[in-house]
Parts: structure tokens; sequence; C-alpha cells
């Protein structure tokens, strides 16, 4: 255990035994999310058949019969959400034994690196924060492999794989999604500096309030035998009291990431809504392609209402880190 630089690295390096895990599982992670984002570009495509007939964009591969390009989407559909689920299902499996498994090795590297510490060392801590760090410290670590690890990748796919498909579509439309986005990805790595110092209190304050339950608990012959009772009712009071207030420091300023974020989002979903609507209306974009557009842009931005979500785990997780490696 050493605060010695970012926490990221060192867990990096920890799990470097688990490197080929780490490759599928984000593999999977991305497969699955670009299987789906494809349901919106099926509903624009069909639309464009509804529209277009024999001249759609499925007309350009050879496929001139609107019953037969019907056929053909129904196919492709199919194949991708099986496609998707299986995936998704992968990933599900690797991520979250990835989890477990780490969860395990850290916990027996820092009780093994504990054990053989100097018996000095034991004199300057308490029981309650080295079961702390053991067992809430590693246990957080262990939730941010299972969900948030899997969450930034599918974020990362969907902005690129979105973006693209809306510039080969619509440069014009698609400069207006993209836009935001350094603005929200700005917004929460200056969220996650913030956050991550309120958390790394949150953190020392449980330690303190389980070292103090542990001690109290273990020495409560003692405490009667001196009818201590009502003053280390104040003690753990007080102590649960600094957790709550921590926490709720960390929760003003994390319940405030999203609905700051919805705003970027609603100029973009608007711009795109309107410029791309004028754009339809006067023939240089299909109806097909607008279809397209309106629908993926959700799917582009709404996700980055999750990095609140998402960075509050990771640095839940680094603040963890802090204190196991």
């Amino acid at each position: 255990m050493t605060s010695e630089s970012h926490p990221l690295p060192r867990l990096v390096s920890h799990l470097r035994d688990y490197r080929g895990q780490v490759i599928l599982a984000s593999i999977c992670s991305v497969m699955n999310k670009f299987w789906d984002l494809a349901p919106p570009i099926l509903i624009g495509m069909a639309i464009d058949v509804v529209a277009y007939k024999e001249e759609s964009m499925l007309a350009d591969f050879g496929y001139s019969d609107p019953y037969d390009q019907f056929l053909i989407l129904v196919g492709i559909t199919v194949v991708i959400w099986v496609l998707e689920s299986l995936f998704e299902y992968w990933f599900g499996i690797l991520w979250r034994n990835l989890a477990q498994s780490a969860q395990h090795e850290l916990r027996m590297d820092a009780y093994e690196h504990i054990q053989n510490l100097e018996m000095q060392w034991f004199s300057e801590q308490t029981t309650g924060g080295l079961m702390a760090i053991m067992n809430d410290d590693v246990n957080q670590l262990e939730r941010f492999l299972d969900q948030g690890a899997n969450d930034l990748l599918q974020v990362a796919t969907t902005v690129i794989v979105v973006s693209a498909v809306m510039f080969i579509l619509a440069p014009q439309v698609a400069i207006y999604a993209i836009l935001p986005i350094p603005v929200i990805v700005g917004g929460s790595f200056l969220f996650q500096r913030r956050i991550g110092v309120r958390y790394t209190k949150v953190r020392k304050e449980v330690g303190n309030l389980n070292a103090l339950l542990n001690n109290n608990l273990h020495g409560i012959t003692t405490i009667k035998s001196f009818t201590a009772e009502s003053r280390e009712v104040d003690r753990v009071g007080i102590a649960s009291q600094s957790y709550r207030d921590a926490n709720r420091d960390a929760i003003r300023l994390s319940a405030s990431f999203v609905p700051l974020i919805r705003m970027a989002i609603l100029f973009a979903f608007t711009a795109n809504m309107l410029v791309g609507g004028w754009l339809a209306l006067e023939g240089e974009l299909s109806v097909g392609a607008y279809s397209i557009i309106v629908f993926i842009t959700q799917r582009l931005l709404w996700p980055l209402t999750r990095l609140g979500q998402t960075f509050d785990l990771y640095q839940r997780a680094m603040a963890s880190t802090s204190r196991v490696l």
C-alpha cells in the first residue's frame, strides 16, 4: 500500500496477469455496442424503402424490388440482434469473472503485505481501518471492473461509430452533434478532479468509523465497567456524522452533473432536428437519412449522461486503489 504515483497505472500493473482476459472482454464490449447501434440505421433504411421504393439505399446494391428489400432488412436485423446478444453475454461473463479474480488477488496481496509488516506498524493502525481497506476498498474496485470499465468502452465506441455514420450521411448536420462532446467530456474530467478529492475524504471517514466501531465492540466490557456507554454513543455519533457529511458533499456535486450535461445534449438534438429537417425539405437529404440522424443522435448523446455515474465509480475505485495498493 502506497500513495506514490497515480492509482490507475498501479491498478493496471497489478492486473497484468489478466491482460488477455481484459483485451477479450474489451473486444466483446466494443462489438456489443457496435451491433447495438445498428437498429437506428435499419429503421432509416426501412423508411427509405417505403418512401423511395426502387430508388432506395438498398436498390443501389442491386435489390430493386421493395419486397425483397424488406426481406433483406429482416434477415440483417435477426443476425444483428443475435450477435448483439452473444457479445453482451460474453462481455458480462468476462468482466464479472475478471472483477471477482481481481478482487481475490487484491485482497490476498493486501493481507499478505500487512501480515509481513513489523509490529510497530500495527501499533499505529486500527483494526477497523485495516478491515475497511481489505473489504470495503477491495469491493469498490470489484464494482468498477464489473460495470465501469465496460461503460467507458461502450461510450467511446458510441462516439466513434455514430460520428462516422453522421459524417458519411450529412457532414453539415453531424457537426452540431459533435460540438457538445468536447464540452461534455471536458466537464466530465473537471467533475472527476473535483469529486475525486471528496471521495478520498469519504474513504478516510468510513475507515475512521469502522475503526471506532471495531474497537468499541472489542472493548465493550471495558465500556460497561466504566459506565461509559453515553460517551461512546456520542463518539460514534460524531464519527458517523462526519462520514455522512463527507458523503453529502460528494453527492451534492455528483447530482449536479447530469442536469448540466442535458443542456448540452438539448442543443445538439434540436440543432440536428432543425437543420436536418431543412435539408430534407430542400431535397438535399433523403427521408431515410434524416430518420437515421434523428434516431442516432439520441444514441450518441444520451449515454453521455451516464458519464457522471461512470466517473463516480471510477473515482471511488481510484480512491480505494490509493488505499489498497
